[in-house]
């Protein structure tokens, strides 16, 4: 178990994750210490303060973490996040810890070590390590930009923030009845003025409370081994059909047909699944119906389509219980139409009670979670094997991740101290030569899955093999998924290469009925800061912005375009060259693939900067500041339930969660934001384009108040962006 204690320091066992020469991983554990600014790897438990460790390094300013999500590394399940150099992407560590928890109270701890301030290096005992790691250096930054640093981690929103909404808008979804303790809710587009008529295939959502942790019932979720079938009525078995990264993976689902009315033929779903873990420990896994070339329709089996659907699970009661909102919005394939109306919303109410065999499950266990339940047992391999003659293949799974994965793992944490001193040393070359683990159990064949239940196939990238977290943020990039109704971004047909007016290349809309245009959102919208919230962390609606929205640009080329603010032509350019005192502030959205596209928001202040000290800190700062500070506030006000709960409506600190390059001219300051830096904001993300062209989405942009003196808050601006078109995003000239 990983320990954080009241003055900083963190330690515990976490699993060092490395790469033979043959490209295969293989883990290490050591036990770690972060203390202040200080990394140390030891062997076994430090039996005092003044112990060397075996190898040392410093987290300052420069170092990122992002989170990598789930991984089976010779079957052994880790939730894996890796230390880079922002400034050096080769220079990296990473880490794995076995329970998701562990991750993300190690993931904090290194953010913010991260933000604060670096001590003078010469002070710290560094030199009497044994080893340094060489892939990660002493000293990510130079002293003259740590020389200016602040603490700016004082009030910091991981520590005041409560994970709450912040934006006012009214709640989706309309309660029309109450099943098994379970309230039973709709969203409200589905209901006619008179709640009378329902959708041919609504969106339906249960909702109870578990006496379980979140931890334990998103693993019990996430499993699909037998265990699954100890509350899961409707499922008969499953299988992972590719693993696309530790957030994301493509699953088959087969269905049981006792509990389906009479007749009805048994149904499968094949789904991408997606999760994510927020910062109160509330886990968020959804899902929808693809395509995969592996996995065609299976004879005896007719496969149903889900729209949209998932579960949230959040804590309550100091974590001992769990709200569990389970979501489903499902196409059950009736061939006679007018079965779908009355059946399909039955069956579904019918799947949806599955929260209520969870709820008793673990009331039966007490809340806890045994070590069936804790396995993934999800990760299989596929054994081809000939049908008969002349038949294609088909695929016959077979279980190879044991049952007892987070069991092991966890007693081996438990170890004595003396157990743990027979483990490997060091991780040098002839190590790795005699350490080749087996084959991993995650499919790492080519991407060939596409969107939907049409089945129209569409050519997809190869998910390579990963070994440091620099390749893997690289080789992201080249990853596109698709859905059903997914714009084919890879693939679509390019237009004309036009010269580009930047500012101007996505037209304003004040109505907001154009399509693929923008307007300035309602502040009032959002909820910042008050006067008085490190007294009493209230939010008030905002009143205004200090900044006027001038202008948007949708652009797509061949590779990552930064700067736009300081290209001839530009908005920003042509107020510099007449010499006009407005300031530009632009935000460049990235998000990279085969092809990149660039969503650049421009706002601009007549008034001198020097009149907003805050802003002036922010434009006048260093990266450190800026990264700790720069916050957005996501809104999707239209659109379907499974992109909300995928974007969400909490403010995030961006500099902490991606990488942003700042440029800065004499009239303006952009801040590129790499989508690509993040496993989960790609998730996000590749989501959202899906969907784009069915989506109203508001932003708004402010510098975190985090003094008296800094506060209230305020907007820098808002977007409203009125279904986007990828189709009609401007091509860059090479």
């Amino acid at each position: 178990m990983s320990t954080p204690q009241n003055d900083g320091r963190m330690e515990g066992w976490l699993y060092r994750i490395r790469s033979n020469r043959f490209g295969l991983q293989f883990s290490r554990k050591r036990y770690f210490v972060l203390d202040g600014h200080l990394l140390k790897s030891f062997k076994s438990v430090p039996s005092s303060s003044n112990e060397d460790p075996l190898r040392s390094a410093v987290v300052d300013s420069c170092i990122r973490v992002t989170d990598n999500g789930r991984e089976s590394i010779n079957r052994k399940v880790f939730f894996i996040f890796t230390l880079y150099n922002t400034s050096n992407h080769s220079d990296q560590l990473k880490l794995g810890a076995s329970r998701p928890e562990e991750a993300a109270r190690w993931i904090q701890s290194f953010q913010e070590a991260s933000l604060k301030r670096a001590p003078d290096l010469g002070d710290i005992p560094v030199a009497c390590s044994k080893r340094r790691w060489q892939s990660f250096r002493l000293g990510g930054s130079s002293r003259k930009s740590r020389s200016n640093s602040l603490d700016w981690t004082l009030f910091s929103s991981t520590n005041l923030d409560p994970m709450t909404s912040d934006v006012v808008a009214p709640s989706p979804w309309i309660i029309f009845g109450c099943q098994n303790g379970l309230r039973l809710f709709k969203e409200a587009k589905d209901r006619d003025s008179h709640g009378k008529k329902w959708d041919d295939h609504p969106a339906i959502m249960a909702v109870g409370v578990v006496d379980g942790t979140s931890e334990a019932i998103f693993r019990t979720l996430m499993s699909l081994g037998p265990s699954r079938s100890e509350w899961d009525f409707c499922f008969f078995k499953g299988s992972v059909v590719e693993h696309l990264d530790g957030h994301t993976d493509i699953i088959h689902k087969q269905l049981y047909s006792d509990w389906l009315p009479w007749g009805m033929k048994r149904r499968d779903l094949l789904l991408r699944r997606y999760w994510r873990r927020e910062d109160d420990g509330t886990y968020v896994i959804l899902y929808h119906s693809v395509f995969h070339k592996k996995c065609p329709p299976q004879r005896g089996y007719v496969r149903a389509c889900l729209k949209s659907g998932g579960y949230v699970i959040s804590p309550v009661n100091k974590g001992k219980q769990s709200v569990v909102k389970h979501m489903l919005a499902i196409d059950w394939k009736f061939w006679k139409s007018y079965l779908k109306t009355s059946a399909a919303r039955s069956i579904t109410i019918q799947m949806l009670g599955r929260v209520a065999a969870l709820r008793e499950l673990y009331r039966a266990r007490k809340g806890n979670c045994s070590s069936s339940d804790c396995s993934s047992g999800e990760l299989t391999r596929r054994v081809r094997l000939p049908l008969k003659e002349g038949d294609n293949n088909f695929n016959i799974q077979t279980q190879t991740e044991s049952e007892k994965t987070y069991a092991d793992t966890d007693g081996e944490v438990d170890q004595t101290q003396s157990e743990h001193a027979s483990l490997v040393s060091l991780n040098d070359a002839d190590d790795e030569f005699f350490d080749v683990p087996e084959p991993s159990d995650c499919d790492d064949s080519e991407n060939g899955w596409t969107p939907d239940c049409n089945h129209k196939k569409l050519q997809e990238s190869r998910h390579p093999k990963l070994s440091t977290a620099a390749s893997f943020v690289k080789r992201l990039h080249d990853l596109a998924v698709q859905k059903r109704g997914y714009v084919d971004l890879q693939e679509m047909i390019r237009e004309e290469s036009v010269p580009c007016s930047y500012g101007s290349t996505l037209p304003k809309d004040p109505t907001c009925t154009v399509l693929s245009s923008w307007m300035e959102a309602d502040p009032s919208t959002f909820l910042i800061r008050g006067k008085n919230y490190l007294e009493d962390r209230l939010k008030v609606k905002a009143k205004g912005t200090l900044m006027q929205m001038v202008g948007a640009d949708w652009l797509r080329s061949d590779k990552r375009e930064d700067d736009l603010g300081g290209r001839p032509g530009s908005i920003v350019q042509k107020y510099a060259t007449q010499g006009r005192p407005e300031f530009f502030f632009i935000v460049n959205i990235q998000v990279p693939g085969s092809t990149t596209y660039n969503l650049a928001l421009y706002y601009m202040m007549s008034a001198p900067i020097e009149d907003s000290p805050l802003l002036e800190s922010f434009v006048k700062g260093d990266d450190a500041f800026r990264n700790s500070r720069f916050k957005l506030i996501p809104y999707i006000s239209k659109g379907s339930w499974i992109v909300k709960q995928s974007v969400g409506k909490k403010a995030c600190l961006i500099g902490q969660a991606l990488e942003i390059n700042y440029f800065r001219g004499k009239n303006y300051l952009e801040l590129g934001v790499d989508i690509g830096s993040s496993t989960v904001a790609r998730g996000v993300v590749s989501l959202v384009l899906g969907y784009l062209n069915n989506l109203v989405i508001e932003m708004a942009f402010l510098v975190q108040g985090n003094t008296r003196e800094e506060l209230p808050e305020y907007l820098l601006g808002t977007c409203r962006l009125n279904h986007l078109d990828a189709s009609k995003s401007v091509s860059l000239k090479p």
